[in-house]
């Protein structure tokens, strides 16, 4: 049985990844902040015998150090970091929150790394080998043709910049890494008007990690499985 360790897993594309793995037969390590007002997560553990829920706040380095402790000698195939954080609404140039940007980072860009380093062998040992971080085609310096948006496009850009890294460091051990746009979807974040639902970006995001190659290791793709640009 393969294993897939998701994070952000309570709502949303978090949600609908740890359903569709659940579905195709997969052991799924889903963490949250808080499993105990996970309803919903919570209720798919009467279902599938395959889910655990652990308590994981991505930026508290402590509790990602301890995780990878308790999960010691557990092989995962694919490590996919989807927990992530928009930042202040509405904001332009001369009204960016310089906290408010230092927030954004730890917890898009900084925290995905440290998970990884937390996990190499974990994911080492599994058979995939694939570690994939949801991102945005807004960090794409190419398609950024309207400005504004500072701080989730820079956090963005810099997860991309920091994926290809980790593809040129662990490509050599087999370890695949891909930056991942999920399409503008209807979540808390996405808000109503989103062009799509969860599940349909979920299922194309897993036909991609499924069948990544070693020459896509370090690439920004959409979940239709289109290139990006940087």
């Amino acid at each position: 049985m393969k294993t897939v360790l998701i994070t952000g897993a309570n709502r949303g594309i978090g949600f609908a990844l740890t359903t569709l793995y659940l579905r195709a037969g997969w052991q799924v390590l889903a963490t949250c902040r808080d499993p105990k007002s996970a309803e919903a997560l919570q209720s798919l553990t009467l279902r599938y015998r395959s889910l655990t829920i652990f308590t994981l706040d991505i930026t508290n380095y402590a509790q990602v150090t301890q995780l990878a402790l308790q999960l010691q000698g557990q092989p995962i195939d694919v490590l996919l970091n989807n927990a992530g954080i928009y930042g202040p609404q509405n904001y332009g140039f001369g009204h960016c929150d310089t906290q408010a940007w230092q927030d954004v980072f730890e917890t898009n860009v900084i925290a995905p790394i440290k998970l990884a380093e937390a996990f190499v062998a974990h994911i080492k040992s599994g058979e995939l080998k694939v570690i994939a971080a949801i991102s945005s085609k807004v960090g794409s310096h190419t398609e950024n043709t309207k400005g504004g948006g500072y701080i989730y496009r820079s956090s963005k850009a810099a997860l991309n910049s920091a994926i290809k890294s980790l593809s040129n460091d662990l490509l050599p051990e087999g370890i695949k890494t891909v930056s991942l746009h999920p399409g503008w979807v209807k979540t808390s974040m996405g808000g109503p008007n989103a062009l799509i639902e969860a599940d349909e970006s979920a299922q194309g995001l897993k036909y991609i990690i499924d069948n990544l190659q070693d020459t896509q290791s370090g690439g920004f793709y959409s979940y239709t499985g289109d290139e990006i640009p940087w």
